[in-house]
C-alpha cells in the first residue's frame, strides 16, 4: 500500500499558516508528499525547501488570478497536487490541518484495511475547529464535522471547492443529450479527528488573511477579529494538542480573546442555536456532509 499526501499553498508565512507542521505531522504514514506552491513573496517556497524532507514533493504554480467566485482557485490547486500523487490513497492535508501522532497508526490501519475494499471510495474525518485560542472549538452544526480527507486515487474525481470531492459518473443519455453528473463518494469513518488551526493564529494574520482569502471566493466570509460570534457556538477543548503543533501555538497563536458583549445573533446563529437542542435531545446530526457515509 502506498499513501500519498498532497497540500497546496501560497504565502504561508505571510498569512500565519502552520503549513511545515501540517506536512511534518502525516510524513510518518505517507510514502510522498505533494505540495503546489504558488507564487509568493514571503519565503514560503525556501520554507519548504529547507525542510530538506526526502518525501517533500515541491510544484511550483501560478494562481489563475481570474477566478474570484466560490474558492474555485483553491480547488484547482487541489486537484494539481493531487493529479501528481502515485499512491493507492490520496491524503489532502490543508496548511493549517494537523494529525496527532497518537492517530496515526490507526488511519495506517483503516486505509490498510480498505485498501481492496471497492465499497469504500474515500476515509472520512471527524474535526477540531479551534476559534480564538487554543482552548477553544467552534461545535456549531454550521461547521462541517465530518470531512472527506482521503480518497482512492484511481477515481475520476473533480473539486468544487478545495474541501471536498465529487466522484464523476458515467455518460448517461436522455434522449439525444448527453449528461455527465457527479455524486459524492462512499467514504467510511475513520474515528480519528484532524486538528484545524487556521482560527487560531495570532490576531495580526486574521486582517490579512480575510483581504487575501475573501477576494477568491466573491463574498465575505473571514472577519478580521474572533470576538464577533455567537458564544453559544463555541465550546472547550479539553483533550492535548498534538506535538508538532505545541511550539507554533505558543509563539504564533493567538492566546487570548474577548467575546463582543454587544454581539447580536444572526438568523444564522439563532437557527443553529435551534438545531443544536435538536442534536441534543434526539442524537441527531444537522451538520454538512459531502459524503456518503457507509457503515
Amino acid at each position: 500500500m502506498k499513501i500519498s499526501c498532497f497540500s497546496f499553498i501560497r504565502d504561508g508565512i505571510r498569512l500565519g499558516y502552520p503549513f511545515e507542521e501540517s506536512i511534518r505531522s502525516a510524513l510518518p504514514i505517507c510514502d510522498e508528499f505533494v505540495v503546489a506552491v504558488g507564487e509568493s513573496a514571503d519565503g514560503t517556497l525556501e520554507r519548504l525547501h529547507a525542510m530538506n524532507e526526502p518525501k517533500v514533493r515541491i510544484i511550483p504554480t501560478r494562481w489563475n488570478e481570474n477566478v474570484r467566485t466560490h474558492g474555485f482557485v483553491y480547488a484547482q490547486q487541489k486537484m494539481i497536487a493531487q493529479y501528481s500523487c502515485t499512491g493507492d490513497w490520496a491524503f489532502y492535508l490543508e496548511g493549517d490541518e494537523v494529525l496527532h501522532e497518537n492517530d496515526l497508526e490507526r488511519i495506517r490501519d483503516v486505509l490498510k484495511k480498505q485498501l481492496n475494499n471497492p465499497g469504500i471510495e474515500a476515509i472520512a474525518f471527524d474535526y477540531y475547529h479551534f476559534w480564538g485560542d487554543p482552548q477553544h472549538l467552534r461545535t456549531t452544526s454550521k461547521m462541517y464535522r465530518k470531512a472527506t480527507r482521503v480518497i482512492r486515487n484511481n477515481l475520476r474525481v473533480i473539486a468544487p471547492d478545495g474541501l471536498y470531492w465529487a466522484v464523476i459518473k458515467d455518460k448517461t443519455w436522455l434522449g439525444k443529450r448527453n449528461k455527465r453528473r457527479t455524486r459524492y463518494p462512499r467514504a467510511a469513518d475513520s474515528g480519528v479527528r484532524i486538528y484545524h488551526y487556521g482560527d487560531v493564529r495570532a490576531e495580526n494574520y486574521l486582517a490579512t488573511k480575510a483581504d487575501t482569502v475573501n477576494q477568491y471566493w466573491g463574498k465575505t466570509l473571514w472577519h478580521s477579529t474572533y470576538s464577533n460570534i455567537d458564544p453559544m457556538a463555541l465550546g472547550r477543548f479539553e483533550g492535548t494538542h498534538p506535538a508538532v503543533i505545541r511550539d507554533w501555538l505558543e509563539h504564533h497563536a493567538s492566546h487570548e480573546f474577548s467575546l463582543n458583549p454587544d454581539y447580536q445573533p444572526s438568523f444564522s446563529d439563532r437557527k443553529h442555536r435551534m438545531l443544536g437542542k435538536l442534536e441534543k435531545r434526539f442524537g441527531w446530526d444537522f451538520s454538512k456532509r459531502h459524503f456518503k457515509l457507509i457503515t
